[in-house]
């Protein structure tokens, strides 16, 4: 790691501002301008999917939506911005595929190349598949507490998305999950601590964007972390009083700005506090303009969250939304539900008046800025075999462990029954289980312990357990939310066993408080593979367990709390 690249983090963490790099006219940007007709230059503003694992294959979906049938006539037709990609639109399946796909989609762009976009948060929100290198995500990393962690992170997971093609990451996620109940963030987010999260936020935008000049994006301004409302469902109401939103959601944004964040996201979330006039944070002035252009000094892109959410569709129509996030001050347009209405509404608008051509300029050249700075402006087609060699390389997965080694917390061990002592016990691993990541039998294989998947268990399944469970030494049992009445119901039958239990958190953190008669309960955040094996660690008793709790247990844990023990 480059010696600059440690300084910034340390300065990110200590709370030292980083000089973010200003959008500045230059005369490549200029001269492209001048050449784009009004039509391409709205274009530049929108984001959007594409059906399709090869640019020219056509695909009935794109004849659906967009009246032509490949991916490469959609960029074309609609002289796209950017694309962004997911497993169920573009079937992710290998670094070859998507850095053909990608090399595919930038021979079809007109005349200015794209930005190519995924959320790869990690953890719950992953969208490139095995083998790229995956890790815990987003509150495992406040669970380590490192800001080299989360940069290490954000250049390993930058490094892998450019090989591919895809140059821009929908994260970091900046939230401070504060509500235990949040339905939508959760782990996503770092932590509850406004410090820490900035701390990791900045950490891991120095790390895409430093580290492996991908841009990042900072979302969900101006804060999605203290809701009970999925804003993909609903609308909505933050009660943040305004000195409450600066001291708890603005830190890690302000992090964000400093270490220089080439795009912040918007949420689709009503803050009377900002905004008393109810429109979502998405379509406010206020908050867009006002707030983050104005009181935090962002000179960066903004972009949307998808436009799809009923979040933002609540209050007006689909040809108005796009039109209205214009004029509250956002550049790039995400996943509009109709592309055709929303290119054609702000076509409309501006020969309407509604919106000038100079407002449209201001954001297209703040998204080329973009693309200059991330050497997009001069696109060259990628190599596929080297995407192969890049993605999920050896040196890669060690990083991966390295950092989940130190995110296992364990919060509860009355009885003593970690880590396993002696050999020769005979293990059960049951309980809630990942189809993505199959973390049941990835933790028994690393335990040499029986798997026995029980998501949402009925009265038999629950029965089937607990008979397993009657002839092993220890059953360890994972929880994913367990608000969840049926995983209350299997936790409690092992335990009226009398046999050993070890419960698993492996999302939320609180799943704790609905268990009673826990006595001894670890958390990972995570799922992934590489959480079970850093798991599998720390209950054999290998590795320590490092992790402090990012958040509170309401009632129970405080912040920071967890336990450790000596390794054999």
């Amino acid at each position: 790691m480059r010696t600059r690249s440690v300084a910034l983090i340390a300065l990110a963490a200590l709370g030292v501002t980083i000089p973010a790099i200003p959008a500045t006219a230059s005369s490549p940007i200029d001269s492209l301008m001048a050449r784009m007709t009004l039509p391409q230059k709205v274009g530049q503003l929108f984001t959007t999917y594409v059906y399709g694992n090869d640019a020219n294959t056509p695909s009935a979906e794109n004849r659906r939506l967009y009246g032509v049938d490949t991916p490469a006539e959609v960029v074309a037709k609609y002289h796209l911005g950017g694309v962004i990609y997911f497993a169920w639109t573009n079937s992710l399946q290998n670094p070859r595929q998507i850095a053909t796909l990608s090399n595919g989609l930038q021979a079809a762009a007109t005349g200015v190349p794209l930005t190519i976009s995924t959320d790869q948060e990690h953890g719950v929100v992953t969208r490139m598949p095995a083998p790229a290198t995956q890790f815990p995500g987003g509150m495992a990393l406040g669970a380590g507490r490192n800001p080299v962690d989360a940069y290490r992170t954000g250049q390993v997971t930058g490094t892998e998305l450019r090989a591919v093609g895809i140059n821009q990451a929908w994260a970091p996620v900046a939230d401070v999950n504060v509500n235990p109940a949040n339905p939508v963030i959760g782990v996503r987010s770092f932590s509850s601590d406004p410090k820490l999260a900035a701390a990791l936020t900045a950490s891991q935008v120095l790390g895409l964007q430093v580290g492996a000049n991908t841009s990042a994006s900072a979302k969900h301004f101006p804060g999605h972390g203290d809701t009970a409302t999925d804003s993909h469902t609903g609308l909505p109401v933050i009660n943040h009083t305004r000195e409450e939103w600066q001291r708890i959601d603005a830190p890690p944004f302000r992090a964000a700005i400093a270490a220089g964040a080439d795009a912040i996201m918007s949420a689709h979330i009503v803050v009377p506090a900002l905004d008393p006039a109810g429109d979502p944070a998405t379509l406010s002035q206020p908050i867009i303009t006002g707030l983050l252009r104005g009181e935090l000094g962002y000179r960066g892109v903004i972009v949307t969250d998808s436009l799809e959410m009923a979040g933002v569709r609540q209050k007006y129509g689909d040809e108005r939304v796009p039109v209205l996030a214009l004029k509250a001050g956002v550049d790039m347009l995400l996943m509009p539900p109709n592309m055709q209405v929303a290119y054609d509404a702000v076509l409309g608008a501006v020969a309407s008046g509604e919106l000038t051509e100079a407002r449209i300029d201001e954001s297209v050249r703040r998204i080329l800025t973009l693309k200059q700075k991330r050497g997009l402006l001069t696109w060259k087609p990628l190599d596929p075999a080297a995407a192969e060699r890049v993605v999920g390389s050896p040196a890669h997965v060690r990083v991966a462990r390295s950092v989940t080694d130190r995110t296992v917390t364990a919060i509860r061990n009355d009885a003593g029954l970690l880590p396993f002592s002696g050999g020769g016990k005979s293990v059960l691993v049951t309980g809630w289980n990942s189809g993505v990541y199959n973390n049941v039998a990835v933790l028994a294989g690393a335990l040499n312990a029986t798997p026995l998947v029980a998501n949402q268990p009925d009265d038999a399944k629950i029965a089937e357990v607990v008979t397993a469970a009657g002839s092993r030494d220890i059953t360890v049992v994972l929880t994913n939310n367990a608000v969840d009445s049926r995983q209350q119901a299997l936790v409690k039958a092992l335990l009226g066993t009398g046999k050993p239990v070890v419960v698993v958190a492996v999302r939320n953190p609180y799943d704790i408080a609905y268990l009673p008669g826990v006595t001894t309960y670890l958390a990972t955040y995570s799922f992934t593979g590489v959480a079970m094996e850093s798991l599998a660690k720390v209950l054999l008793g290998t590795t320590p367990p490092r992790g402090k709790l990012p958040v509170e247990i309401p009632g129970l844990y405080p912040y920071g709390h967890g336990l450790t023990w000596s390794v054999r």
